[in-house]
């Protein structure tokens, strides 16, 4: 429908330029069918956990024995943490990963591909199948990886163009778990490495049912962490639980003396991260301590009343530099508990975190300051923290309460990896996912 350019300029002097601009971008919005666009899947990669095909009846893709072996992996193949060590097959399992192409840092990417590492340094062969429902450059996603995780020896591939010739094939997100329950053409061991609860990502709707589908595929589910596991265990979804673990080759304590200010980690576009709730909350403990200089990196940010340091994107190097220097940080997640907090914890600052059953056996660790999710709930836990008698002292404790490298976890997804497929084809799915 057409509109009357009268009736354009009479909307601009009675409601203002952001009513109109409100108006024009939803009539776009509809006109382009962005919904559409913005849908993460292909219609033809949208799995059912009803009408899922009968995996075992697939035809056979390669086999190895599984008989063990002692594993000579000593140390984490991304740092240069010690391992904890488990059986290998007598023979290199090729391993499929599904994941979208990350963007440079990624966090979730970063702790999926220390899983992918631990098992090329333990002498599989791994594969990143990359999923872009929009069909992006692969070349230039392949360059992303190579540059920003330039240890992952690993081929790449387009999913789009088929999953084949693998032992085993595990997916990183709802989304991908889908794309693998769609795609699979061969019969190969089915698993899902868990970082998130991820219907917690969408109002209750479509999109919601969808990302807990993706846990009734009959995959070998992985939580990371005891919040997703408690999650899947509420929807009697058997899971296997990886235990979260912390970066300590990067991230460590260097300065025990006098710290002030406090940082945060903005992620205006994703609210699961609590953005707006930790501004508002900043925006009050500035009220009461401006002495206090807050440090924000990440995401760029709009509309920020409060004084700010802004740091942009920093190298792993730099942040631990930052926490070292801070009292506080604000490591809000309402999916999982956020790796910031144990990372801040690393190198003495104390971490501000939503307190919630969830996040509280994830991190079972004294130093943290949890806090109400609420704007007063996060100022005070900031407030309590740079009121605090004994700083130096607490930040030393901090930093030697964490859990050092991710061995634990990498150990428990290999062994898994390499269960699955010693007992490959002796997995039934559910009476009614099993289709002729």
């Amino acid at each position: 429908m057409k509109t009357n350019p009268v009736q354009i300029v009479r909307r601009l002097q009675s409601n203002g330029v952001a009513d109109v601009g409100r108006r024009v971008i939803r009539r776009l919005y509809d006109q382009f069918d962005a919904a559409a666009l913005q849908f993460p899947l292909l219609p033809e990669d949208v799995g059912d956990s009803t009408r899922l095909p009968n995996f075992a009846a697939l035809p056979a893709g390669p086999t190895f024995p599984a008989a063990a072996t002692k594993d000579p992996l000593t140390t984490d193949p991304l740092t240069t943490e010690p391992l904890t060590t488990e059986p290998l097959t007598r023979e290199p399992l090729t391993i499929g990963w599904v994941c979208t192409p990350p963007s440079a840092g990624s966090g979730g990417h970063t702790t999926l591909f220390r899983m992918v590492a631990g098992l090329t340094a333990r002498g599989h062969r791994c594969i990143l199948y990359l999923y872009d429902r929009h069909g992006g450059d692969r070349e230039a996603q392949a360059r992303v990886i190579r540059q920003g995780w330039p240890q992952l020896q690993v081929e790449i591939r387009d999913a789009t163009e088929g999953i084949r010739g693998v032992d085993a094939v595990v997916a990183s997100s709802w989304e991908t778990a889908h794309v693998l329950a769609s795609r699979i053409r061969e019969r190969a061991s089915l698993l899902y490495f868990i970082q998130d609860f991820e219907p917690y990502f969408y109002p209750r709707g479509s999109l919601q049912a969808l990302a807990e589908d993706s846990y009734r595929f009959g995959f070998t589910n992985i939580a990371l962490g005891e919040m997703v596991a408690q999650e899947l265990a509420a929807l009697e979804i058997p899971r296997l639980v990886a235990p979260f673990g912390c970066d300590t080759d990067v991230y460590s304590l260097s300065n025990r003396g006098a710290r002030s200010g406090v940082v945060f980690y903005a992620k205006p576009g994703v609210d699961r991260r609590g953005f707006l709730l930790a501004q508002r909350g900043l925006e009050e403990f500035h009220e009461r301590h401006p002495e206090q200089q807050i440090h924000v990196y990440g995401d760029p940010i709009r509309n920020w009343r409060t004084p700010v340091t802004r740091h942009e994107r920093l190298t792993p190097v730099q942040l631990n530099q930052l926490y070292n220097a801070s009292l506080a940080g604000i490591a809000m997640s309402f999916t999982n508990i956020s790796l910031v907090a144990e990372e801040m914890l690393a190198c003495g600052t104390i971490p501000i975190v939503n307190d919630s059953v969830g996040s509280r056996a994830d991190l079972r660790n004294p130093h943290v300051s949890w806090a109400l999710p609420t704007a007063g709930g996060i100022a005070d836990a900031l407030s309590r923290v740079v009121e605090g008698e004994s700083q130096s002292e607490r930040s030393v404790a901090a930093s030697e309460s964490v859990r050092q490298g991710w061995g634990a976890a990498q150990q428990i997804v290999a062994a898994a990896i390499v269960e699955a497929v010693a007992r490959r084809g002796s997995r039934a799915l559910p009476p009614a996912a099993v289709t002729a």
